[in-house]
């Protein structure tokens, strides 16, 4: 794959007024020096930073789900909201106890989410159209008081497992009241689910261990880690799992079947693999470019431009 340096000036005809969802879209960022959801205007190599998304009150954080259908926000009095993203202007859909969670983490296909709180997890389940709290798990307490934030935190699509560690051993959690502990000391683990299913995979210790079927047989495959690790997860259709390295400044395509293995080189240093339709975010919005990679195409990674604003 090649990195692609364009952005087209014509994407400006596309942005809409605050709050109008006009396709098309390469995805979403939040501006937390704005405190507002921003829209990315245009397609994956000609893409701009749009206007700001109007949900009728202060917003503090967004997490949006993968297909770019829905998004969690969390006003500015702490109160978490679901709205559906339409073609017109977002749709608040009532759902019952959502809390005020610290972080919201989506299964691969976004139709499960795991609102994170300190010591709980409320399960969301039937995204987007029919969500539904279906369970709230405790968790095992955090020792590190200063790491508000777990090391890791993944929830399947059908909503049924958790893979969770916060700074003590690696649990598969189920919502039904079942656990089990996948590795006993995990500080700095990093674990995702394959889109529909449970196979997962897990990096630690210079260690990648891909599972089958996590929750059943859980048949390990061990590989070779990749250094310095910062966000892990599988491509849309899960033939292949996708490793950033901040400190490294590259992602590595990893295939399932084989293990086979390649490294892209990014002007960046990638923090995240935030999936958005058939592209993954690398960063957070700021004053430098975001930087996406199209795992659809030959295009690799791709640059946005950061706003003007900013």
């Amino acid at each position: 794959m090649r990195i692609l340096l364009s952005a087209s000036l014509a994407i400006c005809s596309l942005y809409g007024q605050a709050g109008k969802l006009a396709a098309p879209s390469a995805g979403f960022a939040f501006d937390s020096s704005a405190h507002t959801l921003r829209r990315i205007v245009g397609i994956p190599g000609a893409a701009l930073v749009g206007a700001p998304v109007d949900f009728g009150f202060a917003v503090s954080a967004a997490w949006v789900a993968p297909l770019l259908d829905s998004t969690f926000v969390l006003a500015a009095d702490g109160q978490a909201h679901l709205f559906l993203l339409t073609a017109d202007a977002p749709l608040e859909r009532a759902v019952d106890s959502l809390g005020a969670p610290l972080r919201v983490v989506f299964s691969p296909s976004g139709s499960a989410a795991a609102l994170y709180s300190p010591g709980s997890v409320r399960v969301i389940k039937g995204l987007p159209n029919a969500p539904v709290v279906a369970a709230t798990i405790r968790l095992r307490g955090n020792p590190g008081p200063r790491r508000p934030l777990p090391d890791t935190l993944a929830i399947s699509d059908d909503g049924a497992y958790l893979l969770y560690a916060a700074a003590g051993p690696l649990e598969l959690i189920g919502v039904s009241g079942n656990s089990r502990q996948i590795m006993d000391r995990a500080d700095g683990v990093l674990a995702a689910f394959a889109p529909g299913g449970h196979d997962a995979a897990v990096i630690h210790s210079g260690k990648l261990i891909l599972f089958q079927d996590i929750a059943g047989a859980a048949t390990e495959r061990s590989f070779d880690g990749i250094a310095d690790p910062s966000a892990l997860a599988f491509s849309p259709g899960g033939q292949t799992l996708l490793v950033a390295s901040a400190t490294g400044r590259a992602v590595t395509t990893i295939q399932v079947a084989t293990g086979d293995r390649s490294a892209l080189a990014c002007d960046c240093s990638p923090s995240a693999l935030i999936r958005m339709g058939s592209v993954f975010r690398l960063n957070e919005l700021g004053t430098e470019p975001l930087w996406l990679l199209d795992t659809a195409s030959d295009r690799g990674l791709i640059f946005v431009p950061a706003p003007a604003a900013n």
